[in-house]
Order: C-alpha cells, then sequence, then structure tokens
C-alpha cells in the first residue's frame, strides 16, 4: 500500500435521495499522529448510506512526525474547522465525529459551534491525561524531539494504523495546551452525543471521560463501550458496531 493511498483524505458529497430528500453531512476527525487512514473506512461506511462526508488530513499528519512538530493545535482546528464549513455549506444538516484527539476536535467545534451541530460522536477521545511527564513538558520539548510512537494501539491480528513511530514533543505539548480551555467550555456543547469508549486502551487513560460526560450540556448522551477493541477502535474488532449505531444515531439526530 503506497503512502499517498494510505494517508488520502476523503470527500464525499451528499446523496439525498438515500435520507430522505435532506442533504446531510458528517466530518469525521482523525487523532494526534495518525491518518484519514484510521476514518476513511467509517466514512465511507456512512457515505454508501446517502451521507456527505468528510475526512480531512490534518496538517503534519500523514507526512514526517518531524513536520508534524512544526505545527500546533490551532493548526489541526483550522482544518477541521475548515472541513466543517465546506459541509455546512452543502448540507441541510450536519454531525461530527472524531477519534481520540480527533474527538477533542470535533467537541472544540461542538462548543463553538453550538447550534450548527446536529450531533457528536467521541471514540475514545483525550481532553486530559493522568501522566504527570506531561507536566515537564514545557522544557522536555527543547532538549527532546520526540518520544516513542502511540499508533497502531489495536487488538485486531495484522492491523495497522500508519500512524507516526515516534511522538514529536513540541506538538503533543501544543495539543495538551489547549485541553484546559476546552474541558472549561464543554458546558457549550449542548448537541446529542453518542460516546464510544474502549474497556482496554493503552493510549487515552480513564482522566477524560469523567470530565467529558460531566461537562457537557447534552441531554441526549448515550455510552457504549467496546469490549474488543484497543485505543483505535474505528479498524478494530468493534469497527462495524462504531458504523453501525453511529449511522443510526446520524439518522436520528438529523431527522426532521
Amino acid at each position: 500500500m503506497s503512502e499517498v493511498t494510505v494517508h488520502e483524505p476523503l470527500s464525499v458529497p451528499a446523496r439525498p435521495e438515500l435520507t430522505g430528500g435532506r442533504r446531510i453531512g458528517v466530518l469525521l476527525s482523525h487523532g494526534f499522529t495518525g491518518s484519514p487512514y484510521s476514518m476513511v473506512p467509517w466514512g465511507r461506511s456512512l457515505a454508501e448510506l446517502g451521507y456527505g462526508v468528510e475526512v480531512p488530513r490534518l496538517p503534519g499528519h500523514g507526512t514526517t512526525w518531524q513536520e508534524l512538530n512544526t505545527t500546533t493545535w490551532s493548526d489541526w482546528y483550522g482544518e477541521v474547522t475548515r472541513s466543517f464549513a465546506k459541509l455546512q455549506s452543502e448540507n441541510d444538516a450536519v454531525a461530527v465525529a472524531g477519534l481520540s484527539m480527533g474527538g477533542a476536535l470535533v467537541l472544540r467545534l461542538a462548543a463553538d459551534h453550538a447550534g450548527a451541530i446536529a450531533g457528536v460522536v467521541l471514540v475514545n477521545p483525550a481532553v486530559a491525561t493522568a501522566r504527570r511527564d506531561v507536566k515537564l513538558l514545557p522544557v522536555i520539548k527543547h532538549l527532546i524531539p520526540s518520544f516513542p510512537g502511540i499508533a497502531s494501539d489495536i487488538k485486531k491480528e495484522g492491523v495497522e494504523e500508519y500512524g507516526y513511530t515516534r511522538t514529536p514533543l513540541k506538538a503533543a505539548h501544543s495539543m495538551f495546551r489547549a485541553w484546559p480551555a476546552l474541558v472549561a467550555d464543554l458546558p457549550k456543547v449542548t448537541a446529542p452525543l453518542l460516546y464510544f469508549r474502549s474497556t482496554v486502551d493503552h493510549v487515552v487513560d480513564a482522566a477524560s471521560e469523567p470530565l467529558i460526560l460531566g461537562g457537557v450540556s447534552s441531554t441526549d448522551v448515550t455510552v457504549r463501550r467496546l469490549e474488543n477493541s484497543f485505543h483505535v477502535a474505528t479498524i478494530d474488532n468493534d469497527a462495524q458496531q462504531i458504523f453501525d449505531e453511529s449511522a443510526a444515531f446520524v439518522a436520528r439526530v438529523t431527522a426532521d
């Protein structure tokens, strides 16, 4: 599989003849050091049902970890904001979904555009961590460019995420610095929420879930446990469950 094929973004227009005559768009964001590869199968499953789909490649991703180290949270958020604006301009309703850091990015969207988002789907989202070494990043990032990678935490045999083998520390620090403001703004999130969480996740620890579920103002919240997948659940054993339940969720929250 070529690098270009692996990291290619996905953009599919809506087919309203399959969705009751209305154009429905869905934005899916991949996570930190990953690429669209982890989200495209999910995106294609939604596109087959008639949904317009955007799976952007976040700046610095799908190239080299060194390039990622020159980008920041604002660059990544800018890209998902552009994809969201495109979907908004082309569709009658838009839902958003994200994996890991992608979950944090779409929560930021949902806080900033509360009235414009029909629903939010999260898969192992990260907005906090219990790791103590994170507090040292402001100093460490100037001394060490990277740590070992976090990609391909997948239970299913023979499946890879094709993410970076190193975690760039300047970029990581930018992500961690964005989290407190996002957590503070979670009460602005009012859209229906579907929250998938793997029971075993070697990347995102337990710190995020109570902050998200306790912070959002959404009254329509569904939490689903993924018993047979690790962190990158969108291409793991429980992927079909995510595809099916998110499709039903999007249909429900975008109905007239």
